[in-house]
């Protein structure tokens, strides 16, 4: 079968006769089958009805449009096979600020309406676009849906979550989606209802160039080439700012040292949709970098046009639909003056409901004079002819023809209908006349529905510290937009891990959660999942907040706020970037100055309602003139810079001098707010709330770590439980932060860590130590929670022992000097280097009787079993004042008995004393610098 390209080798859907002139076999290659075909009319009875192919043809004709009524544009690029129509691959390269990016189309996607794919270096981006074939329900909505989807497998790895296989949307993707869908959606021409839909994912992903800007762009094209009938050629880029040089597409090493985060689409001759995060950026600098964007996007759309035109696809055009000009004349005939009146009103419920009334009332006087159809499961602008018996059996005849017998069936003359019009077209009209006459009340009478001028900004009112347990809050309230904002700080588990293809397994120790019930509109609605729009106007207000926040160095905590929508009435999002402002300052948080948001409007064509064709910016919108404007535009920042900034338009596009125009009438709303907000009654506390927990950092040599740690975390597990602490986190270069919930645990978790990673000093002394346990030759003493240290038997006491347990016992304290520390670290203590020495008679080489009950005695030789073989020496060049200087900022310094006692202590010999050699006594020379002594010849002499 030889098919049109258009269809792509698919049957249509619906698939009656249609005999018009577009599908005549010198017209239409495509050739439908010829059956007959039954309708279900369960709608219009209970019975089922037979009517003839030929009464369904002339009834549905007007109903279902046929897609590709025209033949392509270049036939040489279409390949005709079995399999059906295909297209050869086509690929050009386009040259995009330093490098080029390469579009390739027919050789994947081919069943699509367009398909392309998009490469930059290693990164491609795969996009197809697809229309049903029968339209849905006509609608104010644009039936666009987009999809964009990140696969792991293109940088090589897979998810790190539980389910490996890509699932749910990622914020991160939300975030895409819209940036693909908002250019979109204002070329799409008025009246095509066929739904469309945009599917985007990422094939491969070198880590160097990003796949966002990319998607944009492929988006635009798989549109271009595609049968949907939108109006110009659109494309993305994202423009950088490194010093002051503006990069074209940079690259991620690139952005982290970029000032500017700015991505921006548009046409050949106009500006779409901007969104962007900067540093403090003034004005002027933004709109340079928006020019340098725009001159890119130029280069694009051009070589894009002559793609379509070598390959693209011919467009529906006569699938267009718009309501009969007749009723825009009857709809303000019958509602133009109540409608006036009723867009004075100021408050929104009111108002609304007036509408509402008004809208209602107008389909009730149409309906009462025969011009809306009730017959809308036709959807059609005609009523059909009365063709539908009761009786089930009977045959419809056409007239002037007879039925199988002999009698003739008089012939009966057709009515003529007037034209009718369907209730969702008087809607949509409804809404139109609505949105003209708001637009001419601001036009002409420089007012607009809640009686500002253009550039008046909403009464402003904030409040902080409204929930006590919070760690921070503020209600911010401005005309009818109400922001209540909560910040709640915390350590690193409570950070929000990041697992995208892009950011790997990275945490956020802030993020902006904004939420919008239906509530806060008056409505009753769904409440679930976060829809697009809150993922979407949460991202906007946290990086609008996110340059005044401290580093972490001098902020350890993760920061969460909260934006619930208590009212909504224009701008929820940048009244959560001022409501969060305030709410860290109640918090604590030691922000670097004050942020707030505001949404600029605007009115283009002015000329239509009697003005002098310069575009109308408005300040501080509200919803109505947002639905019914040509922009909307929010801009957060302080009074000497921007933060963030986002940018829709409903128009073809806006230029360069109205965007200036709308960035300067932005700053002095800016300044008006935060000036509003400098006057917040109660004020922020900017203290740390007693609720909010406490973080102690503290640095601890690397090495040490795992002790810490321990095997498997059973150490830091341990001093969790046993102090009471929250959570303990450890990193690699040595930091350790401790979060706690009251100082107390606090401090003993410190010490605790202090003491495991403390570096021992040869002369340390410890007082009041645990034994801990008791071996043959020694007991081992617990210096420091998690330390320990032998202390032979031999330095135990002054006198000989014989065994460690006849004077000692496991959970006795005793005051140790660390004497030694070996090559495998091990500590060697001694208790005998803290006690007095004996009297100078008994200090000499005859055996001495211990004071022990066995009174053994024994000689210097055995008295040198067990000792170290290395000790202490001090010199007479006052080599030990080192270990004088060791104990400064101890708590506890040695003190001497009395100023004439000798205070040297005794040291073992490096060396073995032969058998009848008397022990050779020497000064460590370790003694207090408090105590005011100094060793000379071994020996301690009072100064």
């Amino acid at each position: 079968m030889l098919a049109n390209p258009s269809f792509h080798g698919r049957p249509l859907q619906f698939v009656p006769t249609v005999r018009n002139e577009l599908c005549r076999p010198s017209a239409c290659p495509l050739q439908l089958h010829s059956r007959s075909y039954q309708f279900l009319a369960s709608s219009l009875g209970d019975k089922r009805k037979r009517i003839r192919r030929r009464s369904i043809s002339r009834s549905f004709k007007t109903q279902f449009s046929v897609r590709a009524s025209a033949e392509p544009q270049d036939l040489s690029v279409w390949a005709v096979g079995s399999a059906g129509v295909q297209a050869s691959p086509f690929s050009v390269r386009i040259p995009v600020g330093d490098r080029h990016i390469t579009v390739e189309t027919g050789l994947i996607g081919r069943q699509a309406s367009g398909a392309v794919t998009v490469t930059d270096g290693e990164t491609i981006i795969y996009t197809t676009v697809c229309l049903a074939d029968v339209p849905s329900e006509p609608s104010d909505f644009f039936p666009l849906s987009v999809h964009y989807q990140e696969r792991f497998s293109a940088a090589g790895r897979t998810s790190g979550g539980f389910f490996k296989r890509e699932g749910r949307t990622k914020d991160h993707e939300v975030l895409i989606c819209r940036l693909i869908d908002r250019p979109l959606r204002p070329t799409m021409l008025k009246g095509f209802y066929h739904e469309t839909q945009v599917l985007s994912w990422v094939l491969s992903y070198d880590g160097l160039h990003p796949p966002d800007a990319l998607a944009v762009t492929a988006a635009g094209i798989a549109m271009a080439l595609s049968e949907v009938p939108s109006s110009e050629v659109i494309a993305g880029v994202r423009i950088g700012l490194i010093g002051d040089k503006f990069i074209v597409n940079p690259t991620i090493q690139e952005m982290e040292n970029s000032k500017l985060d700015l991505l921006l689409a548009g046409t050949n001759n106009a500006i779409l949709m901007i969104e962007g995060y900067c540093d403090f950026l003034p004005e002027d600098k933004l709109l340079e970098a928006v020019e340098v964007g725009q001159d890119a996007v130029r280069g694009i759309c051009k070589e894009v046009e002559a793609l379509v035109q070598k390959c693209g696809k011919p467009k529906m055009l006569d699938a267009i639909k718009l309501p009969p000009k007749e009723l825009y004349k009857l709809v303000e005939e019958i509602a133009g003056n109540e409608l006036v009146e009723v867009l004075q009103i100021k408050n929104k419920i009111p108002r609304r409901k007036a509408l509402s009334s008004l809208e209602e009332n107008v389909i009730s006087i149409l309906s009462e004079k025969g011009y809306i159809s009730t017959m809308e499961a036709f959807g059609s602008t005609e009523t059909l002819p009365d063709l539908l018996e009761e009786d089930e059996d009977e045959e419809v005849v056409v007239d002037g023809e007879v039925d199988e017998g002999d009698v003739h069936i008089k012939p009966v003359a057709r009515k003529t209908v007037p034209l009718l019009f369907s209730e969702v077209d008087v809607k949509l009209v409804f809404k139109e006349v609505t949105s003209k006459l708001l637009r001419k009340r601001i036009v002409e009478r420089g007012k607009r529905s809640d009686g500002r001028t253009p550039q008046e900004i909403r009464v402003i009112d904030a409040r902080c510290g409204l929930l006590p347990r919070a760690h921070g809050s503020a209600l911010f309230t401005r005309g009818e937009t109400q922001s209540l904002a909560v910040v709640t700080l915390g350590d690193k588990q409570m950070a929000q891990k990041i697992d995208n293809l892009v950011d790997d397994d990275e945490y956020k120790r802030f993020y902006l959660q904004y939420s919008f019930p239906p509530s806060c509109v008056g409505e009753a609605g769904r409440v679930g999942a976060p829809s697009r729009r809150e993922i979407g106007h949460g991202m906007l207000a946290e990086r609008a907040l996110g340059p005044i926040l401290p580093p972490e160095d001098d902020f350890p905590y993760t920061v969460r706020v909260e934006s619930t929508i208590t009212e909504s009435n224009g701008s929820s999002s940048m009244a959560s970037v001022c409501g969060g402002c305030l709410a860290l300052q109640d918090a604590g948080v030691p922000v670097k100055c004050a942020i707030a948001g505001i949404a600029m409007g605007m009115v283009l064509d002015t000329k239509e309602f009697g003005g002098d064709g310069t575009p109308l910016i408005l300040s501080d919108i509200l919803g109505s003139e947002d639905a019914s404007g040509d922009m909307d535009f929010k801009v957060a920042g302080s009074d000497v810079g921007i933060t963030a900034f986002q940018m829709d338009i409903k128009v073809g596009g806006i230029t360069l001098p109205i965007m200036k125009q709308a960035l300067l009438q932005a700053k002095d709303g800016r300044k008006h707010i935060l000036a509003e907000m400098s006057k917040c009654l109660p004020p922020p506390s900017r203290k740390l709330s007693k609720h909010a927990p406490l973080i102690h950092v503290m640095k601890v040599k690397p090495e040490k770590i795992n002790l810490i740690i321990g095997s498997g975390g059973k150490k830091v597990k341990s001093i969790i439980e046993e102090t009471g602490v929250e959570a303990i986190e450890t990193q690699d270069d040595g930091v350790v932060k401790i979060t706690a919930k009251d100082l107390s645990s606090l401090e003993k978790s410190k010490a605790i860590i202090s003491s495991l990673t403390m570096v021992p000093v040869v002369g340390d002394i410890y007082r009041n130590c645990e034994i801990k346990s008791i071996a043959p030759y020694g007991v081992f003493v617990e210096i420091a929670p998690g330390r320990e240290g032998l202390c032979h038997i031999s330095e135990l006491s002054a006198n000989w022992l014989a065994k460690a347990e006849d004077a000692f016992k496991v959970g006795d304290h005793l005051d140790v000097k660390l004497i030694e520390i070996n090559d495998k670290g091990q500590l060697r203590l001694s208790r005998r280097a803290l006690l007095p020495d004996p009297e100078p008679e008994k200090q000499s080489a005859k055996p001495r009787s211990a004071s022990l009950s066995n009174d053994n005695v024994v000689s210097p030789k055995t008295l040198d079993k067990g000792k170290p073989k290395k000790a202490l020496t001090v010199s007479n060049d006052g080599s030990a004042s080192r270990s004088a200087e060791s104990l400064k900022d101890k708590t506890f310094p040695m003190k001497l008995s009395s100023p004439g006692k000798e205070a040297a202590k005794r040291l073992v010999s490096p060396e073995k004393d032969g058998p009848d050699k008397p022990q050779t006594k020497k000064s460590d020379g370790n003694i207090s610098s408090k105590s005011g002594n100094a060793v000379v010849n071994g020996e301690a002499k009072v100064v």
